[in-house]
């Protein structure tokens, strides 16, 4: 196994837990792989988001200071426009977003923090690490069926590392 990655500072260690959401999976792709598929425009769109949902991409820079604007489209034809700001981007290690509506102002934006953490079997733990303005905001993502969205999104990575 690789050492645990010192890059994450300590703002990470000190967020308040009742503002947290954390999800994790793991992928049976070696770490490289698994980065790519979320760096690579052409592969993110091909798995992003839960099962039954389609990405329509508006706009997409994945490197630290670039945007990926997009809707992500419901099975009902519902749209939630998208906005995730890349703040890092650490190959093969990490990605850090500012996650949100597409809109500049949104009070309910939060911090995600993707880790990438290679297993001796040649598999990947990916954890995803949602961090929420308010206590309150996390208790709302989560009634909304974030846990269970994020768990699929994982699951649709997983598939679409392996293929």
């Amino acid at each position: 196994m690789n050492e645990p990655d010192t890059q994450l500072g300590s703002a990470w260690s000190a967020w308040p837990l009742e503002r947290e959401v954390v999800i994790a999976r793991v992928v049976g792709a070696d770490r490289e792989t698994a980065f790519r598929a979320w760096t690579d425009p052409a592969q993110i769109v091909a798995w992003f988001g839960p099962e039954g949902f389609t990405i329509e991409t508006h706009e997409i820079d994945i490197r630290p200071g670039g945007l990926w604007r997009f809707d992500m489209v419901a099975p009902d034809g519902t749209r939630y426009g998208s906005r995730m700001a890349f703040l890092r981007v650490v190959s093969p290690s990490l990605i850090e977003v500012s996650h949100g509506k597409d809109n500049d102002d949104d009070p309910d934006r939060f911090r995600m923090l993707v880790t990438f953490d290679a297993q001796d079997n040649g598999k990947t733990v990916v954890t995803l690490r949602q961090m929420h303005p308010t206590a309150a905001r996390r208790a709302a993502v989560i009634a909304f069926g974030a846990v269970e969205y994020g768990a699929q999104t994982l699951d649709k990575l997983a598939r679409h590392v392996a293929a």
